[in-house]
């Protein structure tokens, strides 16, 4: 009985064709990373949804961050993690006091000021401003704030103002409830960050608990870099905020402008924003002088104090107190805060700097891998292919091995 033949060997692909084995492999992975991109949507959609709702505890969840460092270094010194918690938490409830007992009545005498000096302010923008605008631009401006023609203008659009007005009344009522909304958020904002501090490292365990065991090592180290960045970025952010609203205030206070502190104050807050706090020192400042006093010492002091204000924050205040490790851009930032307030109001401009500092954190990391991948560098060279050597009429030899007989040639 004749042998059987074994099974024919199979046979290998065809060079550049990746096998059937491989174009599934490829094809679970594209549905793997689309389920996560959707994934992401509906985190998303369910954020901007839930935006009124999550404001309190974001900014309960930053502050708790922000107070963290503390409680751990209370508890190497022997304290308990709740007797750590209480006391951090009891110095920032006493600072918040301090600071609206000491603001609020600054700013309630300085809105009373501003409030008198109403008519003062309307005067010269309708008998000073306004014809030197109209006078270098040729506009005529003034017939827009006639009364008469104001008053034509509505009688002649009286359905188109009726619809107006009640928009108006719809955007003052809601404008109320979003009042009560705030109210109850400042509410429940201590509440919060108490109960975040106190279970702070039950969050982190649980949090890395979630992570793939594979991918603990490189989200452990974007993890650390994001929180040195976040840390040195909102401390020194907020120093830097502080310190410049109380020398804009006591600048512009010495000019002696009357409303000089709360242009300071307000110009402090908006110092995160690049170009704005400045701007707002610059403009406040400059009418507010020619207003009060009308002539150019003033003007000239305030310009003196936005300057000052300007090499203070450049060179000193923010070298020292924020740094360049967070490496965000003017045009960055101010395009971080516009998104995040569009997106989801004022939650996406509280959440706004945190995140896009985190995310330049990731596009680092991703560009690391990316310069260092196979599609940057190209495909690695090809083997070289064996040299055959002839060592007999009839015979090849190779680095496989013998190769068998050769093909005759022919004699012709």
């Amino acid at each position: 009985m004749a042998p059987v033949p074994p099974p024919p060997a199979p046979m290998p692909p065809a060079p550049g064709r990746p096998d059937a084995r491989q174009a599934l492999q490829d094809i679970a992975t594209f549905f793997r990373r689309l389920q996560w991109g959707l994934l992401l949507l509906v985190v998303g959609a369910l954020l901007w949804a839930l935006t009124p709702v999550l404001t309190p505890f974001a900014a309960a969840l930053l502050l708790a961050w922000l107070g963290d460092p503390v409680v751990v270094r209370l508890q190497a010194r022997g304290l308990s993690r709740n007797a750590a918690v209480s006391l951090v938490f009891t110095a920032m409830v006493l600072a918040l006091v301090l600071l609206i007992v000491g603001l609020v009545p600054l700013i309630q005498t300085q809105a009373q000021v501003l409030g008198d000096n109403v008519p003062t302010y309307l005067d010269w923008f309708l008998h000073t401003a306004l014809p030197w605008v109209q006078a270098k631009t040729g506009l005529n401006v003034t017939t827009w704030l006639d009364p008469d023609y104001l008053i034509e203008m509505i009688k002649r659009n009286w359905q188109g103002a009726g619809g107006i007005a009640s928009q108006v009344l719809g955007v003052i009522t809601h404008s109320g409830f979003t009042v009560l909304g705030w109210v109850a958020n400042l509410v429940l904002i201590p509440f919060l960050t108490f109960f975040f501090l106190r279970d702070w490292n039950t969050l982190v365990q649980r949090a890395a608990g979630l992570v793939p065991r594979a991918r603990i090592a490189t989200v452990a180290t974007l993890a650390r870099e994001s929180d040195a960045v976040l840390g040195s970025f909102l401390r020194g952010q907020f120093m830097v905020m502080l310190s410049m609203g109380l020398f804009y205030a006591a600048g512009l206070w010495m000019v002696g402008l009357d409303v000089g502190v709360v242009i300071g104050l307000v110009a402090g807050l908006l110092t995160f924003i690049p170009y704005i706090g400045p701007l707002t020192v610059l403009l406040g400042g400059s009418i507010a002088a020619l207003v009060q006093f009308g002539d150019w010492p003033h003007l000239v002091g305030v310009l003196a104090v936005w300057g000052i204000g300007q090499l203070l924050e450049s060179y000193v205040l923010t070298p020292k107190l924020v740094g360049d490790r967070v490496g965000l851009g003017p045009v960055t930032v101010v395009f971080a805060v516009m998104a995040g307030g569009t997106l989801f109001g004022f939650l996406g401009m509280l959440l706004a700097l945190p995140v896009a500092s985190v995310a330049n954190v990731l596009i680092r990391h991703a560009h690391a891998r990316y310069t260092e991948s196979r599609f940057y560098l190209g495909a690695p060279p090809a083997a070289a292919p064996d040299i055959a050597i002839v060592d007999a009429p009839h015979r090849v030899s190779g680095r496989g091995g013998d190769a068998g007989p050769a093909e005759p040639t022919d004699p012709a």
